[in-house]
């Protein structure tokens, strides 16, 4: 791959997953200015949707204190790598991952979301074993209705059977405001926003007054990131996929930045001038959070994706773009897109500059 280094990207076999490396570096300033610089907190990526520790570097040297992954393999990646902060926004509760665990926090920082008590007597236990010592972070439910406990009375009762263990310690709390993503009117999402996490931040509080310390609270993802900075008492945002924006991202989530990550395809058919075909389908770029942009080509009226087809139909007929040509596409959601392939190339003045390999790819254990 390295002998692309250099050429145009025209000269790339499709189809193939593009960054922009000028709107990456953007929308990192960005996104680093936003939390850090204007919200006076720390920045613990998520890095779920990157895929290469190349990128989780990139971020740590704007200025974020640590990253976040969904998953116990993309951590192991991570680590391996050097990143030293690590926060695994997930239970991990079967034997074999909690053994990974432990294995893995004599070698870097991590830290573990819990929401029961069975989870920290079986985490706890297996640090002990080992000899470490495992901070978690309380998952907390404050609207999202996925994992977690209640706000109030049922953390602070998990939180005291916490506190006090040899080989557990609890570092804090962490919540998804996630409910309040689509709202489109901005003052409705500052609203339900701001109830979400003053539920948070009053939980910390009920917890401190019981004398249980909580130094981490932890939230927001990219779709509220820049409301989510500025609430009283939060301490580091998550937010990360922001970097590469998407087509989800700007009209489901109202998340104004620029678009960097792309899909480059050829046309391989031309049925007829009101429908291109191109090499890129379903397992090159996701259709499921929505559905990708076709760049500089007019009168669009739909895009469709089978396996390995995609389908660009057009209102006006045109004999271009001809069979062989490239055309490229933003990327309807980038989660899972990315996943779908073995490396991103990175793209300055149209010319190749890096290729970074997507190790996390697949580590979905």
């Amino acid at each position: 791959m390295t002998h692309l280094i250099g050429q145009p990207k025209e000269a790339l076999d499709t189809p193939v997953l593009l960054i922009d490396l000028d709107v990456l570096e953007k929308n990192i300033a960005r996104m680093a200015s936003t939390i850090i610089q204007e919200g006076g907190v720390g920045w613990r990526p998520h890095t779920k949707g990157m895929k290469t520790p190349a990128l989780a570097h990139m971020l740590l040297n704007a200025g974020a204190h640590g990253i976040t992954c969904a998953k116990l393999g993309e951590a192991e990646v991570m680590a391996i790598a050097g990143v030293r902060d690590i926060l695994i926004a997930n239970q991990i509760v079967t034997p074999q991952k909690i053994a990974r665990l432990v294995n893995l926090r004599k070698h870097t920082d991590v830290i573990v979301a819990v929401d029961c008590v069975e989870n920290v007597e079986a985490l706890d236990k297996a640090a002990q074993e080992k000899g470490v010592q495992l901070r978690v972070l309380i998952e907390i439910d404050t609207g999202m209705n996925r994992a977690g406990v209640l706000p109030g009375e049922p953390a602070l009762e998990l939180a005291r059977k916490i506190a006090g263990r040899n080989s557990v310690h609890l570092a804090g709390l962490m919540t998804w405001e996630s409910h309040a993503l689509t709202i489109p009117d901005i003052k409705e999402k500052r609203r339900v926003i701001h109830e979400a996490l003053t539920q948070f931040t009053n939980t910390a509080q009920l917890c401190r007054e019981n004398d249980i310390p909580i130094d981490i609270l932890s939230c927001g993802g990219t779709g509220t990131y820049w409301i989510s900075a500025t609430q009283e008492g939060i301490t580091e945002i998550q937010a990360g996929g922001g970097i590469f924006c998407d087509v989800r991202y700007r009209n489901d989530f109202g998340v104004e930045h620029d678009y960097a990550l792309t899909i480059l395809s050829s046309v391989t058919s031309r049925p007829n001038p009101n429908r291109i075909i191109c090499d890129a389908g379903k397992k090159t770029m996701s259709t499921d959070g929505a559905v990708p942009e076709p760049i500089g080509i007019p009168n669009v009226t739909s895009v469709g994706c089978s396996a390995e087809h995609g389908t660009v139909k057009i209102s006006e007929p045109s004999e271009t773009p001809k069979v062989s040509d490239q055309i490229e596409f933003v990327a309807g959601y980038s989660d899972t897109t990315v996943m779908l392939h073995n490396e991103i190339y990175g793209i300055r003045n149209g010319i190749v500059e890096t290729i970074w390999p997507l190790w996390g790819r697949g580590k979905l254990q």
